[in-house]
């Protein structure tokens, strides 16, 4: 059976100068997915949400958008955007910027549901620049949502927001999805893309380095987390050179050999724990609450990006 693509990118360039901003990206968005867009800065995220929604045009390659061309696809508000880019009108209440969004769309929702979405309506009537950064973000999301759009596109969108308020904007993104909307994201805050995003993609030097859920990406990383106490001295260097390492952090950031008889908590990073873990105990160590685990997304998503870099000149 042929699933529906709601954003289709095939073989595309984007350049600026002699810098490839996006690099033959192709990959396709389908309909009830929640997708988290990841990449340090400079991977091409910005770049890469433009050409979705139009505002520039690749180089070479396609991006369709419900089978159209972008432009056609936002113009017929069957895509709402949250950008960091662009100013809120000064001078005007919540209520009323809401008001003449859900004016302009195509297919706008009720100016009171839309509000209430947006967790806005004790606020309705305050001045748009009397606002919080994390209200502003709120209303940001609220001309987002002003219309029934298939495809909602957010670049950052949780900034500024509290706690709570993060947890309901999640909870109202999940539902979106819920009902068949697709949901794209970019965020620096892997922890979110962790625990909401289905499927999640790294950008990186303008080029899809991972596509999968959470759990792939993080097994794809190759590498396990391994922690434990120590309560006798040993030599760092001693630790540096145990099998498959990638990284080992020390509890107080200090040599071990400058803590002679004190606790120290190690952890480490290794390609092959089991291997670590027996050279370990094979140089007469006898660590203690010792752990072995998987990484993080963010711990995988620094793994990925850094072993590419190491890769590329």
């Amino acid at each position: 059976m042929t699933r529906t693509t709601v954003v289709g990118f095939d073989q595309v360039t984007k350049r600026y100068g002699d810098v490839r901003a996006v690099d033959g990206l192709t990959l396709d968005l389908h309909p009830g997915q929640t997708v988290a867009l990841l990449g340090p800065n400079g991977a091409g995220k910005s770049t890469t949400l433009d050409l979705l929604l139009g505002l520039r045009r690749p180089d070479t390659g396609t991006v369709r958008v419900l089978g159209t061309e972008p432009r056609e696809a936002v113009v017929a508000g069957r895509v709402g955007a949250m950008l960091q880019s662009g100013g809120l009108m000064d001078e005007v209440t919540v209520a009323e910027l809401v008001r003449l969004a859900c004016a302009l769309h195509p297919r706008a929702h009720p100016v009171a549901e839309v509000l209430a979405r947006a967790g806005l309506t004790t606020i309705a009537d305050r001045r748009v620049d009397k606002l919080s950064g994390g209200q502003a973000q709120r209303v940001r999301f609220a001309l987002a949502t002003a219309g029934d759009s298939d495809l909602i596109v957010l670049d950052e969108p949780t900034t500024g927001m509290d706690v709570t308020a993060r947890r309901a904007f999640w909870a109202t993104m999940r539902e979106q999805a819920d009902q068949g909307r697709t949901v794209l994201f970019a965020t620096h805050y892997l922890e979110e893309a962790d625990a909401i995003a289905d499927r999640v993609l790294v950008l990186h030097r303008g080029r899809l380095l991972a596509d999968g859920t959470a759990a792939e990406i993080k097994a794809g990383a190759g590498a396990r987390r391994i922690s434990f106490d120590l309560d006798a001295p040993v030599d760092e260097a001693s630790l540096r050179a145990l099998p498959h390492l990638t990284s080992l952090t020390l509890s107080d950031g200090g040599s071990a050999a400058d803590a002679a008889g004190s606790r120290r908590t190690v952890r480490i990073q290794s390609a092959d724990a089991d291997a670590t873990v027996h050279a370990l105990y094979g140089l007469g160590l006898h660590p203690r609450n010792l752990e072995v685990a998987g990484l993080g997304l963010e711990q995988a998503f620094v793994a990925l990006t850094a072993a590419e870099e190491a890769g590329q000149p």
